[in-house]
């Protein structure tokens, strides 16, 4: 009754493999549905915010400013307003 037979190593074998790949499965079903939920921003990354933005050279001080809503740097002659 205890003993042990191919045919029982070989039943528990197949049912622990096929509960191995049942939750292999399941994890991967809800990793997909976790992804479809969150919305994708332009870029296709979900996590990341607006995006990459442009940027251009300030004329005046040499630094880098967003190229949409840029704000001025304080020196006189900027060309950005704000």
């Amino acid at each position: 009754m205890f003993g042990f037979s191919l045919s029982k190593l070989l039943f528990t074998g197949a049912v622990a493999v096929i509960v191995w790949y049942g939750y292999k499965w399941i994890g991967r079903l809800r990793n997909q549905r976790g992804q479809a939920d969150r919305p994708r921003s332009r870029h296709g990354s979900p996590d990341s915010g607006s995006g990459p933005e442009d940027m251009i050279e300030c004329r005046v001080c040499g630094s880098y400013v967003a190229a949409v809503g840029a704000t001025a740097c304080g020196r006189g002659g900027c060309p950005y307003s704000g």
